[in-house]
């Protein structure tokens, strides 16, 4: 049988002040980016098991070597194209519903503990919804599920604001497409968010079924020994 679900990961390489940016100079760039190495690796985790094409969306381009190297079986890789994070939203939705898809969801790699249910939700949602939005505390979204090509969402938000999901849903709610908003999460962008996911995973690493969830990237942070360093940088600060 044809797969008619596609589901994307957003996903950059990970280069030393390239990602998480807001994570230094609390934090070593080289750690930042090992970490954020784990975020992805946790991502592909949730998405593998999911009734789905699974595709990981990949930029720079120059890292397609890095990105083939990692990619699981079952995957395929796709290249983001386009000049900002809206354009290539376009080019990625387009290009998949043009191979004949009939459902996309397209997710970010910022939020390795994501229950893997939200996104199972997200493609039940879009049997009755032209749209499916998993909002981020901060403004933003994890995840935006599609019927169809719809290439205006993508253009002329402001994306890294708060404002990001509240402009979608009113450029969809013009257009008359019926929207649905899935359960809130977190992304994980600053020392804070980091924070508290480590919190979250010291008290929660095995979700209800007993199964151990976020490994990579719980792993890693207790490796960098998170509160320790951030206590650190705190103390220095205050000197």
């Amino acid at each position: 049988m044809i797969q008619e679900n596609a589901i994307v990961i957003m996903a950059k390489a990970p280069v030393p002040d390239q990602v998480k940016t807001r994570m230094t100079p609390s934090l070593d760039p080289g750690a930042v980016s090992n970490l954020y190495y784990n975020f992805l690796l946790d991502k592909i985790e949730q998405v593998k098991n999911i009734e789905a094409q699974a595709f990981i969306a990949y930029t720079p381009e120059t890292e397609f070597a890095f990105f083939q190297m990692i990619l699981p079986s079952g995957f395929n890789l796709i290249k983001q194209v386009g000049a900002d994070l809206g354009e290539r939203l376009v080019n990625i939705s387009r290009s998949l519903f043009g191979q004949g898809f009939k459902k996309v969801l397209i997710l970010d790699s910022d939020t390795p503990n994501l229950p893997v249910d939200y996104i199972k939700n997200g493609l039940e949602r879009l049997d009755n919804s032209d749209v499916v939005i998993g909002p981020c505390e901060d403004g933003g979204y994890y995840l935006i599920g599609l019927r169809e090509s719809q290439p205006h969402l993508f253009r002329d938000i402001p994306w890294s604001t708060s404002r990001v999901t509240e402009l979608t849903m009113n450029k969809a709610q013009m257009e008359g497409l019926k929207v649905s908003l899935i359960e809130q999460w977190y992304d994980v962008d600053t020392i804070d968010d980091l924070l508290l996911l480590k919190s979250d995973l010291d008290s929660y690493s095995v979700d209800r079924k007993g199964i151990f969830f976020c490994e990579n990237t719980y792993r890693e942070i207790k490796r960098m020994n998170i509160s320790k360093l951030f206590n650190s940088c705190v103390s220095s600060n205050i000197k």
